[in-house]
């Protein structure tokens, strides 16, 4: 026989969890947890959590529909993931991407350095809808180059983060743009819409903080780093700005209310075309002939969608900047969340998240209290479970119901994990991301975390939305208040 859960009993898989990935993440993998092992965990832990369940008299077979229903969940979110891949593979061959990193780089100047490495990191995380691959390429350029002319590293790279989460944030290729509106119940256009109301001030505020930080400085030394790499641009692709056509393309179905699927569909095959008009001396290096047949443009254009390419280049920020992993690059990421939603998903159908949820929710008595606590849970996730996906994912199912009930529609749900789960993460020594892009930049997040001014200043600016009641939207029509159980 069923009984409601304890709120011991309720936490003690999150416990678990938590235990579970801190060994993992902290004492064994570091950075590379994401490659295989946190999956697993993640899976281990829906395992515990299901034994705890039938401790509690819920069946194997309550537990796995829970479980399906769960997974569907994120079904338009996964297809978009592996268009996704293919999207930045057609927009690396096509040059798209090419270009916005060589005309991005052609602006910098010290008296501007600071403002433009986040500007240039936000287009580009912006074009692939990836903050790690950002920082990964372009961001480790930025670092060098401003290392070159005398800036603080930990200045650049809180430039290039808040820069790179920015583009992520507001980026329909995004995996957490995708995975949030699909844990609140939103579409994902009207959730970056109305995330671009706090979204778009922090980063504004950020970028006076650049500036104000730039004009301050004394430096030395010269920008000429970057010409080589402008030089080898130049040699590799047909650098134009009829290239940018491609994302434009992108933005104005975005605008037009397009769905996401056809749209970014839309913006891989646009790249696929664009690549035998603009890039077809690329194409004859990558056949290695000196005739293309339309078979040979098929095979390259086809395994730029699917599988991971690379582009030779003597530069070796070039080298890890041009490539791409295609379809084949988004499958650990939808691993990733596949196993986040099986755990999940029994949560959920034992009645756990129900239990914690109705706790959290005694603290919560207005609208502003309702989202500080989102907010708070989402950081508190980040901090103890150090993964910016159950950041999302947890809270956005503990809360989806609270929000309906009190009238407030899904996108202030999706917003508020966004803008505290998402960015915050970086922020964690010990998170995947915090980890992540300490190792990659070389600079310790302790020693960026000042300098990372929109990943701190987005939840802040949540809450003062909050608490003056800006740009909360509410349901037309109020649902009745009818089970404690989360939809």
């Amino acid at each position: 026989m069923k009984k409601r859960p304890s709120l011991f009993i309720a936490l003690l898989p999150i416990m678990f969890l938590i235990l579970m990935l801190s060994i993992n993440v902290i004492g064994v993998y570091g950075d590379d947890a994401l490659s295989g092992s946190n999956q697993f965990i993640l899976l281990l832990s829906g395992a515990f959590a299901a034994v705890v369940g039938v401790t509690q008299g819920f069946s194997f077979k309550q537990i796995l529909e829970g479980i399906e229903k769960s997974v569907k969940s994120t079904t338009g979110a996964i297809l978009i993931l592996l268009l996704i891949g293919s999207l930045s593979g057609t927009w690396m061959i096509s040059g798209v991407v090419p270009a916005m990193i060589y005309y991005g780089l052609q602006i910098l100047s010290p008296e501007i350095f600071l403002p433009a490495a986040a500007i240039i990191c936000a287009l580009v995380s912006l074009a692939t809808g990836s903050s790690w691959s950002t920082t990964a390429t372009v961001g480790i350029a930025l670092v060098g180059i401003g290392k070159a002319i005398g800036m603080s590293e930990a200045m650049v790279a809180g430039a290039v983060i808040s820069g790179a989460y920015f583009g992520d944030k507001i980026s329909p290729l995004s995996d957490t743009t995708n995975l949030a509106p699909a844990m609140a119940g939103t579409d994902l256009f009207t959730h970056i819409r109305y995330m671009l109301y706090t979204t778009v001030p922090s980063f504004l505020v950020a970028l006076i903080v650049f500036i104000i930080l730039s004009l301050n400085l004394e430096t030395s030394g010269n920008v000429n780093n970057i010409q080589p790499v402008l030089t080898e641009l130049e040699g590799m692709f047909n650098l134009t700005p009829w290239l940018f056509l491609v994302p434009l393309l992108v933005v104005g179905l975005i605008v037009a209310k397009i769905p996401a699927l056809p749209a970014i569909l839309a913006g891989t095959l646009a790249g696929a075309l664009f690549a035998p008009i603009f890039q077809h001396d690329l194409l004859l290096s990558i056949a290695s002939t000196d005739q293309l047949s339309w078979l040979q443009t098929y095979k390259i254009i086809m395994d730029s969608l699917t599988v991971s390419m690379s582009y030779p280049s003597k530069n070796p920020v070039l080298s890890d900047l041009l490539s791409s992993g295609g379809m084949y690059g988004m499958l650990s990421t939808v691993w990733l969340i596949i196993a986040a939603m099986v755990f999940g998903g029994v949560m959920e159908a034992c009645g756990f998240l129900a239990v914690i949820s109705s706790a959290l929710l005694k603290l919560a008595k207005g609208t502003a209290s309702l989202i500080a606590t989102t907010a708070g849970t989402c950081v508190f996730i980040n901090v103890t479970a150090s993964d910016q996906y159950l950041a999302i994912v947890v809270p956005g199912r503990m809360y989806a119901d609270a929000y309906r009930k009190r009238g407030l529609a899904p996108e202030n749900l999706s917003r508020t994990l966004e803008d505290s789960g998402t960015v915050t993460s970086v922020l964690v020594p010990w998170n995947t991301c915090g980890a992540y892009q300490s190792g990659v930049l070389d600079v310790s997040t302790f020693a960026y975390l000042p300098y990372a001014v929109f990943n701190y200043l987005s939840p802040l600016m949540t809450l003062v939305f909050a608490i003056f009641d800006i740009k909360i939207r509410r349901l037309l029509n109020r649902p009745e208040e009818t089970s404690n159980t989360l939809a």
